[in-house]
């Protein structure tokens, strides 16, 4: 199945939290895809649902999440085109069901560490959703104006974003420290 990504944003949102580990110390591509479900779970109760780690057929790395946004629960099939120790870039044509049905969103997932100093990083997440054509069908089917839709998803978007932000951030906090405490034996 080919699916058309379009140049609309339906909802962006990013939000940043500080932890007190030096940017030297942290690998959000290791966090990332090691990080256990429970974890995951916690990063954002009760929205985080379920999570996994895969390859697509042709090796790159997968980041399988399942999460309610808002009223709808959206099944996340991120690929990799990126992951560094600073920055990765996730790309997801994302599975959404709701109470009209099933549609796919295009989501785009930035984790990023910066230097924020005096031994700080700062982690900034990004998540920014376009339609795909079968979303756009989706709306015609069902009288629903694209504003609305991207009203909506901005507000559920950015809520989730704003809640998870810290707990990813402080989860891959402790992620380094114990990977440090591990180097260290």
């Amino acid at each position: 199945m080919t699916v058309k990504i379009l140049d609309q944003i339906l909802s962006q949102s990013a939000y940043s939290h500080e932890i007190d580990v030096p940017l030297a110390q942290i690998d959000i591509a290791e966090w990332l895809f090691t990080l256990p479900e429970a974890e995951y779970q916690r990063c954002c109760v009760p929205d985080h649902i379920a999570a996994g780690t895969t390859t697509t057929d042709d090796g790159r790395r997968m980041s399988i999440n399942v999460e309610m946004i808002g009223t709808g629960l959206v099944v996340q099939h991120y690929v990799a085109d990126e992951a560094t120790p600073s920055y990765v870039r996730m790309n997801s044509i994302s599975d959404v069901f709701t109470a009209n049905g099933r549609t796919q969103v295009n989501v785009l997932w930035e984790l990023i560490a910066e230097d924020a100093g005096g031994g700080r990083t700062r982690y900034t997440n990004r998540v920014t959703a376009r339609p795909t054509d079968a979303f756009m069908a989706f709306l015609e089917v069902h009288g629903i104006a694209f504003e609305d839709a991207a009203a909506a998803r901005q507000s559920a978007g950015g809520d989730h974003n704003r809640r998870e932000t810290p707990m990813f951030a402080e989860s891959i906090a402790r992620r380094a420290i114990a990977r440090a405490g591990e180097a260290a034996i």
